[in-house]
């Protein structure tokens, strides 16, 4: 990790849907995705649909396996689960890094859903600075999604007292620009691929013919955007059915240092 003056650190940060482990060529393969992020060397690494516990019987966990290979701790939150088997969100670090919150977005369907769409807040503390983190993976229903987007930016999640500047949303949210979903959470925090002082936005799915902008990473106002586009190399291309969207971010002095007993101070508005 780099370090930039007094303005606080730089971090790298991935979000990825590893889509299960499986592959366009159709083989799961926790180990192969485990080498795209190991190329990319984050700070911090988002997962969307993560498949946790054993395939077959005698094999390892595939989330800890893929964990333990990266040398990061692992922070999930289970979306399904079935057979012992679980499905979900991932924040990996690391760095120092606190739970702060996993809770179900909310939900239009009429009855029990299969797939209980959730956030998964996180707070990594870097070079005395604390970052918040929050990974999502919103629904495929168009109403249900912009629920979900409006709940994120509410008084819950980033609007949340406890989560102040500088703090970041990212994650597959299955909103592209032109959704209302999507101009919910633009309208309060700046799109990194939009703030890219080295390119246009590039698409994030699916990687045999990118045409959509999925995948997105936001930040609040004191977080500087380096970089920030999808990851495409002929790995990438056959990992996952998404590309990782990589940023590189620099955190300005208005964050809050961490000292011994003290919390940051709340911040009145995310842009």
């Amino acid at each position: 990790m780099k370090h930039i003056d007094k303005q606080g650190p730089t971090l790298r940060i991935l979000t990825y849907n590893v889509h299960r482990w499986l592959g366009t060529d159709r083989k799961i393969s926790p180990g192969r995705i485990a080498d795209v992020i190991a190329a990319c060397e984050p700070d911090i690494v988002a997962l969307q649909e993560v498949r946790v516990g054993r395939v077959h019987a005698g094999e390892a966990d595939q989330g800890a396996q893929v964990a333990s290979r990266l040398g990061m701790d692992m922070h999930f939150q289970p979306t399904i689960r079935i057979l012992g088997e679980q499905y979900g969100i991932a924040i990996l670090t690391h760095h120092q890094s606190k739970l702060v919150k996993a809770e179900r977005l909310p939900t239009h369907s009429p009855g029990p859903s299969f797939e209980k769409r959730s956030g998964l807040w996180v707070s990594v503390e870097m070079d005395g600075h604390r970052v918040q983190v929050i990974n999502a993976h919103l629904s495929l229903r168009s109403r249900e999604r912009r629920a979900q987007a409006a709940a994120l930016v509410g008084g819950d999640w980033m609007g949340h007292p406890d989560c102040g500047d500088p703090a970041i949303l990212l994650g597959d949210f299955n909103a592209p620009p032109y959704s209302r979903s999507y101009r919910l959470i633009a309208n309060r925090l700046r799109d990194a691929q939009l703030s890219n002082p080295a390119g246009e936005p590039q698409p994030t799915f699916h990687t045999r013919a990118p045409v959509l902008r999925l995948d997105h990473v936001f930040v609040t106002k004191s977080v500087e955007v380096v970089s920030a586009a999808p990851v495409r190399s002929p790995l990438t291309r056959v990992a996952s059915d998404h590309f990782p969207l990589q940023a590189e971010l620099r955190v300005h002095s208005r964050s809050q240092a961490v000292k011994a007993g003290q919390a940051p101070a709340p911040e009145d508005e995310l842009l």
